[in-house]
């Protein structure tokens, strides 16, 4: 049983943490209008480590002018914490707020059978919100124990309009000084990314993200998945954010970083993706099994391509370029419901192709520069070969600078630089 003392002292100090933030400037996530505190389910905020989960549950909470009680599973005073002491800080948090509709829980997936705490909890009436850094910790234990009880939110570090309002950047003027200053944001924000810590750290950079993913590999993963060859796993890590987005092949990982067998390496970036390290991009075929071989992997934000020790990635832009675009697909048409996938056989590639259900709904193209005319042919020739083949209409080539519209039979290819792009609502 936890000392109830203790307990107070821990959560008093939290929740004097977590009001520190009134004073910061805080950036308006998109993602702040799909959290329905009125609700019944649980509302579950997860995504990579310092994505800004909590601040996001704070500031909903915070314009609700809701009473809400909160705790930081992520504390370390709060290690060896057990299902079965989860009472205990109820009854502490009562002690402290007086009574309250709303329960806000930080990294709840770290406490063993937390779940039955929260189902608890919403029979009861009382209003969840929480956060999760895993993926299949939550995941599992929300389908299995919270079926039809939850409303799952995900978080990935600023887009680029969230950098820009953190920035203080126009995004609307078209003056040419207007124009100028997104254009350099964007090259900023292409090589700094979007983890809120390092817009606000002046000194953030490269030493934050090793630490971070110092973090998340030994802490989220090596220890919870009681991981054998650590080394042989981190170095791995650090060669798939080098590499991405590559197509993950399992022998190949296994042989080059001596693992025992291939199951090990699946189960090894299984963990990354888990993690919300890596993000996985299955291969489009109307075939299902053919959708489970040759997953592509890209970083959850371009801030890990480069700012690392030993990132050989910093200067190639097309690979920067893509996992902005792919992230931010994720962020529009991920609440909506629809799938993306990569397209390749053996007459053309393309980078996205979205669909709702077995419908194409999108086709996307990415190429930093298209100035030369062999490039621009290959790329518009891709889109109108993939919508020959899918029936899909909506055709867009994302570049670093070019504007245009090229019509061909009954197609219309758009090409937009991604400042602008990024900047659509």
């Amino acid at each position: 049983m936890a000392d109830k003392r203790i307990l107070e002292t821990i959560l008093s100090d939290q929740a004097e943490e977590l009001q520190a933030k009134a004073a910061l400037r805080l950036c308006r996530r998109r993602e702040e209008d799909l959290v329905d505190l009125a609700s019944q389910q649980a509302q579950v905020v997860t995504g990579v480590r310092r994505s800004g989960k909590s601040t996001l549950c704070y500031n909903v909470l915070q314009r609700a002018g809701v009473k809400y009680a909160y705790v930081n599973f992520d504390d370390e005073r709060l290690a060896r914490l057990t299902g079965e002491d989860l009472n205990d800080v109820l009854e502490v948090l009562y002690k402290l707020n007086g009574n309250f509709s709303h329960l806000f829980l930080d990294e709840m997936q770290n406490i063993p059978e937390w779940y039955l705490f929260v189902n608890r909890l919403l029979r009861r009436g009382m209003r969840v919100v929480l956060t999760g850094s895993n993926a299949k910790l939550l995941s599992g234990e929300l389908a299995t124990h919270l079926t039809g009880r939850h409303h799952t939110i995900a978080l990935y570090p600023f887009s680029f309009a969230e950098y820009c309002a953190y920035r203080q950047i126009d995004t609307k003027e078209r003056t040419t000084r207007a124009v100028a200053q997104r254009r350099a944001a964007f090259d900023d924000y292409m090589c700094k990314g979007g983890f809120p810590e390092v817009q606000t750290v002046a000194s953030a950079g490269r030493e934050y993200i090793d630490t971070l993913v110092g973090d998340i590999l030994k802490r989220d993963i090596e220890q919870r998945f009681k991981i054998t060859y650590k080394a042989a796993f981190e170095q791995m890590a650090q060669h798939l954010m080098n590499v991405s987005p590559a197509i993950v092949v399992d022998k190949a990982l296994k042989e080059q970083f001596g693992f025992k067998s291939e199951h090990t390496s699946r189960n090894y970036v299984s963990y990354l993706q888990q993690a919300y390290l890596m993000i996985g991009l299955d291969k489009y075929s109307a075939k299902s099994k053919l959708r489970l071989v040759g997953e592509k992997l890209y970083p959850v934000d371009v801030a890990l391509m480069s700012k690392r020790a030993g990132a050989f990635a910093g200067d190639n832009l097309g690979w920067r370029l893509k996992t902005i675009v792919f992230i931010e697909l994720l962020r529009r048409l991920g609440p909506q419901g629809s799938d993306i996938y990569y397209y390749n056989d053996r007459s053309c590639e393309c980078d996205f192709l979205v669909c709702q259900g077995n419908e194409t709904q999108m086709a996307v193209q990415v190429s930093y520069d298209i100035s030369n005319p062999k490039t621009r042919k290959r790329e518009v020739s891709a889109l109108l070969r993939v919508a020959e083949k899918t029936g899909c209409k909506s055709l867009l080539l994302v570049t670093d600078h070019q504007t245009e519209d090229i019509c061909v039979d009954d197609f219309t290819v758009h090409i937009r630089p991604a400042h602008d792009w990024l900047l659509e609502t």
